[in-house]
């Protein structure tokens, strides 16, 4: 899962590079770097978007703020161009955030905060969930670009820190949940469910870092775009792909029967017998279905997400690079959604829901 930004009102936060006072969402050109003194912080970062009561904020370690106007009113500005945190300060930052009793480890792209001790588990694992990721789409036509901020996961030791982070960050998840990315920090959190020190017990984590990885790494680097609305079908159906070893480890896992994720292949085939025809239009149109019935629409989408990326590769790969280009904060209505759709697929909906059904219900 990911959870989608849910953008809060800030009393003391970060901010944000120039807007002009009559912009309403709207991409910019401009990304010039503001600094704001709030008392003894400092914050700086660049504007998003603007409406008349509140600027949507974009930091320089790529958390989104929201504003309002009248806390900007003492912000200047330092540089024409926008720079994100190097990764030494994104370590600093974090440091300072977390405390003592956490380690905070680089790779290439990441940094992980984890519990002391754990050095050598928690990283390069991650490290290794993004190079494949960017791999996989490489070779299928759509070139990943290099994400602007450093990416950054917080292992925490036990689920109650865990509940604790997640409720001050304002993120609402479920009791079964083990972790999730959150665009508005641009951050996996998770806790360690079986002890991952122990490489044996990595399997309990397994789905979960992988699931939630391929979304960060997806909002990163131009696979997804962040705070525009990216179909939830399509973000959920890319990790739930993700889950199976020959996807995110394909180098390895060179068969088409290592692809296919067997435990969505089980909840797809129970679900199946109850589809009704038509059922297509719908799905794609609409996210209801993940809030309705979350495990017929998780089955659905990892389903048809695999049916197109197996048999329409570079047809897949166009339909994401148009869902990225979407704009920022606008909504995504049924009938865009089903139009763009279409552009790319075809507008049969009759003959491609049933290679679809035939497709997986042949799946042994």
């Amino acid at each position: 899962m990911f959870v989608a930004p849910s953008i809060r009102r800030a009393a003391l936060l970060i901010l944000l590079a120039s807007w002009p006072a009559d912009q309403t969402w709207a991409a910019s050109g401009a990304r010039t770097t503001l600094a704001l003194e709030m008392g003894s912080v400092r914050l700086e970062g660049f504007a998003l978007a603007r409406t008349s009561s509140t600027l949507e904020l974009m930091g320089r370690d790529g958390r989104l703020w929201s504003l309002p106007n009248d806390k900007a009113q003492s912000a200047r500005q330092i540089s024409p161009k926008f720079r994100s945190y190097t990764a030494m300060e994104v370590r600093e930052r974090l440091t300072r955030e977390l405390g003592k009793a956490f380690e905070v480890t680089g790779t290439g792209h990441y940094l992980v905060a984890h519990p002391r001790g754990a050095k050598d588990v928690w990283s390069p694992r991650f490290e290794d969930l993004y190079r494949h990721f960017i791999h996989y789409f490489s070779v299928r036509g759509f070139q990943p670009r290099e994400p602007e901020f450093p990416l950054v996961a917080i292992v925490w030791p036990d689920r109650q820190q865990f509940m604790r982070y997640a409720a001050r960050e304002g993120d609402p998840i479920g009791a079964r949940v083990l972790g999730y990315y959150s665009p508005k920090s641009n951050r996996i959190t998770l806790y360690d469910a079986g002890g991952t020190a122990n490489s044996a017990a990595w399997h309990q984590n397994a789905d979960t870092i992988i699931h939630e990885a391929t979304h960060q790494t997806a909002f990163n680097t131009g696979v997804h775009r962040r705070f525009a609305q990216t179909p939830k079908w399509v973000a959920e159906g890319l990790g739930t792909m993700f889950e199976a070893p020959g996807v995110w480890k394909s180098e390895s896992n060179r068969r088409f029967e290592d692809r296919i994720n067997r435990g969505r292949l089980r909840d797809f085939q129970h679900f199946a017998s109850s589809l009704a025809p038509g059922a297509l239009p719908e799905f794609v149109s609409s996210d209801r279905m993940f809030t309705s019935d979350p495990a017929r629409a998780y089955a659905l989408a990892w389903s048809l997400s695999f049916f197109l990326v197996e048999t329409q590769s570079h047809r897949y790969s166009d339909y994401l690079r148009l869902t990225a280009r979407r704009p920022a904060f606008e909504n995504y209505s049924a009938s865009a959604r089903l139009a763009d759709f279409t552009s790319i697929f075809g507008n049969n909906f009759a003959l491609l829901e049933k290679r679809w059904l035939q497709f997986i219900c042949e799946i042994k």
